[in-house]
């Protein structure tokens, strides 16, 4: 029987840098818009793997997924939706899911096969971020490391500042409000509205282990990625609602969910490896109200930008520099215009 072992029996964290190797795809019912939006942002994610030094922590394995015997039909059903969209996916009997993946535990895989995606990958989030950084040092920016909780300074209409929590006054033309789930309290603040539905994320981080893993899994109790240095990435639904959010903006994390997360990822893996939890953290996972990005300038506020968004590491590299242009050189791009902020005003009631 495999083993897992984590300590403390109860803890209290924010998830530890790195923890999380996103899934990047674009292999959802999304509408055309957004479709398009995130297979740009996997086409800025490919140029980049062309760049050897990033094969470490970016990679293109594919993804393979299956579901219960009772939802075989939806998960039929998205991969019918896939076919008809254009996107690259293949339904593998069980036996041919398990030759073309390895590492996982053919009897994991339901008789009714599995849908594969085999241009989705992964990438791990701290290198991404120094490498991005660098770059905007290069190009003659400024970056700020542990600037603390940060305000908006605004003169009438007008951001004028950014307070930063070390009390530091930066003055600036425009401000991008990229603060993940405290974006829409912040746009309250300003007199906007952003409907949230942002939940509550639970990621534990393996220990290195001995598999042939590359490909990222997505199975109805655990969803497995791989991350540098042989460790896995794991997280599930039914761990995220046993995690208890405090009213300090701390959670409570049971032993028993992180080794449960532990033994189900080790039976969809080949040979069964003993897993160790080397570290895991909860925090806020931001969704917009409406399921759909929301990037672009807050009416009414002049010099506010706005990026609050679910899919954060899908489409960095592209709604990243879809914004960079707009603000700096003031090149709009259509491809944004369906996820302006503006889509949430309430219209004036009539007179």
């Amino acid at each position: 029987m495999p083993t897992s072992r984590c300590s403390p029996s109860t803890t209290s964290a924010a998830a530890p840098p790195g923890v999380h190797c996103p899934w990047l795809n674009s292999s959802g019912r999304y509408s055309p818009a957004y479709h398009r939006l995130r297979l740009l942002g996997l086409d800025r994610y490919r140029a980049l793997a062309t760049d050897p030094v990033v094969a470490g922590w970016l990679r293109f394995d594919g993804a393979l997924g299956w579901a219960t015997p009772g939802e075989t039909a939806d998960r039929r059903a998205a991969f019918e939706h896939l076919q008809q969209v254009g996107y690259p996916a293949e339904w593998l009997g069980r036996a041919e899911a398990a030759a073309r993946i390895p590492g996982v535990d053919v009897r994991a895989i339901p008789e009714d096969g599995a849908l594969l995606t085999p241009g989705e990958g992964w990438v791990e989030l701290r290198p991404l971020i120094g490498r991005l950084a660098a770059e905007v040092v290069a190009h003659g920016g400024r970056v700020v490391p542990g600037a603390g909780h940060c305000e908006l300074e605004v003169a009438g209409r007008r951001v004028t500042g950014v307070r930063t929590g070390t009390g530091e006054r930066l003055t600036v033309d425009v401000a991008v409000l990229a603060t993940g789930a405290a974006v829409p309290g912040a746009v309250a603040r300003l007199g906007g509205r952003l409907p949230d539905a942002t939940s509550t994320g639970l990621l534990v981080r393996t220990a290195p282990v001995r598999t042939r893993l590359r490909a990222v899994l997505n199975t109805p109790r655990v969803s497995v990625r791989p991350a540098p240095g042989g460790a896995l990435a794991l997280d599930a639904s039914w761990s995220e609602a046993e995690v208890v959010a405090r009213g300090d903006g701390t959670y409570d994390v049971r032993r028993s969910t992180v080794e449960g997360l532990l033994r189900e990822a080790a039976a969809v893996l080949e040979g069964g490896p003993a897993l160790t939890a080397a570290s895991w953290g909860a925090g806020p996972k931001p969704v917009p109200g409406d399921g759909e990005p929301v990037l672009g300038a807050l009416d009414g506020v002049d010099g506010c930008v706005v990026a609050f968004t679910h899919s954060g590491a899908t489409l960095a590299l592209i709604a990243g520099g879809l914004l960079a242009d707009e603000v700096v050189d003031g090149r709009s791009s259509t491809l944004l215009d369906p996820f302006r902020p503006g889509r949430f005003v309430r219209p004036a009631a009539p007179a």
